[in-house]
């Protein structure tokens, strides 16, 4: 076949990788050394492609128009690839632009790990138009082609799960296909609903805002079957609203990419068990719930949760945090995870800050955060208990974390995020989701007393500052 005169770069930077990967144990999805070889200069094609049925019906798998060129290289191995999505697909920006990924290949192996962005969520005008800073939606102008550069180490270097060179947190997705799934529609891979945001002040025109996540997720879904071989083993995973998406997308994204195992690792996007006419004096997550139900179409006939609900019988619609049940259901041989800090600042503050007049109004910082964290306890302690109760879906919670407001365990590095009374770090945890046997391995933390004792660490200072 033809191949483009990147190949010789990626030809090099293959051999490497095959020749640094000889000496270890092959992982069941792996090709031998010689079809290697073969695939440097053939690379591997689809067989698992959509079928004429996938084309069909709710949320379809739709392709590419014929002579659309999408910018994949099916040789150029080891390199970020920026992958184009037509309207066409369904897929498109909250701001209207073109949706696009980003996909790394290796050839020495069909496992492939789905990388979803976190970033926040939105259901007005300013926190979808930007205004609302790092309390709004990310990428609110849509997604570059050169995202995933190094000189955009908010993206390219978020997690060790992405990064093919990271020596102290080794985890065996280093050496996978990778896809990068970006976020720009505020509504966590989960929406699809074209909704109309007047400015309050009146200065602006409307904003006209696609929460079309769900939409995007499907399109990536059905480049990957056309393009890529079906994965052995596949991990979904992501931090914040992308550990939220990776959760959400897991069953319709499993059950068409159809590997042979599939793993989920939620991190810091939780979906509390909250009834959807829920006391939010014992469920405080019940305001938001019923907020983003209705700003993103969650509920609309035929929509987003109905959709999800036809697959998985144990689904219950009126209590969203069913949703790890029924995938426990579904999947029983598949081995899932979530993970999250106690003393997550982020992810709690979008929760409830909003909903609460007596967070906002409270002058104290610290009475604020403490405002928050109580609400924060009953939920998690309530998902804590659920995830107990579940043999393949296990849950880990560490305390606190000096980084990003202890948001996200799996960002940056996979350390401090241990639980020093068992002996638990969290790479204790993520190698069980990924290699253990039995029950998934649950954990959590009591206080947070030795976390906040440990010395002043000037990476995580310097990512801060980077993050804002």
């Amino acid at each position: 076949m033809a191949v483009s005169g990147r190949i010789p770069v990626a030809l090099t930077a293959a051999a490497v990788t095959l020749l640094v990967a000889l000496p270890l144990k092959a992982e069941e999805g792996d090709y031998g050394f010689w079809q290697t070889l073969v695939n440097l200069v053939s690379p591997p094609k689809a067989d698992n492609k959509v079928t004429a049925a996938q084309r069909q019906g709710p949320y379809p798998l739709l392709a590419n128009p014929s002579g659309f060129s999408d910018g994949f290289s099916p040789g150029a191995y080891s390199q970020w690839q920026t992958v184009q999505l037509a309207p066409e697909t369904g897929a498109v920006c909250g701001d209207g632009s073109p949706y696009k990924f980003f996909v790394n290949r290796v050839a020495d192996t069909r496992n492939t790990i789905i990388y979803m962005e976190g970033g926040g969520a939105c259901w007005d005008y300013a926190s979808c138009s930007g205004q609302s800073g790092i309390r709004g939606a990310r990428n609110p102008n849509g997604i570059p082609d050169d995202y995933m550069s190094l000189l955009n180490p908010g993206s390219s270097l978020v997690s060790p799960f992405v990064t093919r060179v990271s020596p102290f947190d080794a985890v065996k997705t280093q050496g996978w296909n990778m896809v990068y799934v970006p976020y720009c529609t505020g509504d966590i891979y989960s929406g699809d609903r074209v909704a109309v945001y007047d400015d309050p002040s009146g200065q602006n025109a409307p904003l006209i805002w696609h929460h079309n996540g769900l939409r995007n997720v499907r399109a990536v879904t059905g480049w990957l079957k056309d393009n890529l071989p079906r994965p052995t083993q596949m991990l979904s995973t992501g931090c914040s609203a992308g550990g939220a998406g990776s959760l959400t997308s897991y069953h319709p994204t499993r059950r068409d990419i159809a590997p042979t195992r599939g793993y989920l690792i939620d991190d810091s996007g939780p979906i509390f068990p909250t009834p959807a006419n829920g006391d939010p004096a014992q469920f405080p997550s019940q305001p938001l719930m019923a907020l983003i139900r209705n700003a993103w179409g969650l509920d609309a006939p035929g929509g987003p949760l109905p959709y999800l609900a036809s697959g998985m019988p144990q689904f219950d619609l009126g209590e969203l945090g069913s949703l790890y049940t029924a995938l426990s259901a579904k999947y029983p041989a598949d081995r899932l995870g979530h993970t999250h800090f106690w003393k997550d600042l982020n992810y709690s503050s979008y929760s409830y800050e909003r909903f609460y007049p007596e967070i906002g109004d409270t002058p104290s910082q610290q009475a604020k955060e403490a405002l928050i964290h109580a609400r924060w306890d009953i939920d998690t302690a309530r998902l804590a208990q659920r995830l107990n109760g579940l043999d393949n879906f296990g849950g880990y919670f560490p305390q606190y974390r000096a980084l990003n407001e202890s948001h996200c365990t799996t960002i940056v590095d996979f350390k401090n995020a241990d639980i020093q009374a068992q002996n638990l770090q969290l790479k204790h945890f993520i190698d069980n989701v990924l290699d253990g046997q039995g029950k998934v391995l649950d954990a959590s933390e009591e206080d947070d007393a030795a976390d906040r004792a440990k010395p002043f660490n000037l990476l995580y200072w310097l990512v801060d500052q980077l993050l804002g």
